[in-house]
């Protein structure tokens, strides 16, 4: 199983936080998905942001986090926003 910062995006913080919802591989990330990581993070630590959701789909897409197709990044800001209520 490959390590969490091993990934693109992901840190040691937010291996940590990951780790700390029951997240504790790539291979775990990439089953779940960006938005339902998301969730489970925002659930215990409420002050993530959008940053974080982009930084977790660039994590999943390989990708670094700006370079999301503008497409991609409204439908998540809007995912975001629905969180909010």
């Amino acid at each position: 199983m490959a390590e969490l910062t091993s990934m693109m995006n992901i840190g040691k913080e937010m291996a940590r936080k990951l780790d700390s919802v029951g997240i504790g591989s790539a291979e775990e990330l990439v089953r779940l998905g960006a938005k339902q990581a998301f969730l489970k993070v925002k659930e215990r630590y409420p002050n993530v942001c959008l940053v974080h959701l982009y930084a977790l789909e660039g994590a999943v897409c390989n990708v670094e986090f700006n370079s999301l197709l503008e497409s991609r990044k409204r439908e998540l800001k809007e995912f975001s926003d629905f969180l909010k209520g």
